[in-house]
């Protein structure tokens, strides 16, 4: 289980930090999705996009430091759920809030796995 759960948060942090790098680049479809359909502003694009780079590098450095895994795949979570949130309020439908999910399961999956390994160790 413990390679499983290192796996996926590789995965996970690596695609967190593309997804924050688009956001922060100021990628043309994300500035439209935040101004346009989900009614946020460019400011709050490049703080979400701060938000997973932070957690991305946090989930990869987590490989050494295994208590920074539990922190930034939580906050990655919450994330997710917001953006889950957002696509539903702005009328997408859950079809497109399917990959925020996905990506919310995944990282649940990485917290709780993680949170079972640190409390195996401590045992």
């Amino acid at each position: 289980m413990k390679w499983a759960v290192r796996i996926l948060q590789g995965l996970v942090g690596v695609g967190f930090l593309l997804t924050g790098f688009m956001k922060l680049s100021g990628d043309p479809t994300q500035v439209e999705a935040f101004n346009d359909i989900y009614g946020y502003g460019t400011g709050f694009m490049y703080v979400v996009g701060i938000i997973e780079v932070l957690s991305a590098l946090g989930l990869l450095l987590g490989f050494w430091r295994n208590k920074l895994v539990t922190v930034f795949s939580g906050v990655l979570v919450m994330v997710m759920a917001g953006a889950i949130l957002t696509h539903l309020k702005s009328g997408q439908g859950f079809g497109i809030a399917s990959m925020p999910l996905v990506l919310l399961v995944l990282s649940l999956i990485v917290f709780m796995g993680q949170r079972k390994i640190t409390k195996a160790k401590l045992a």
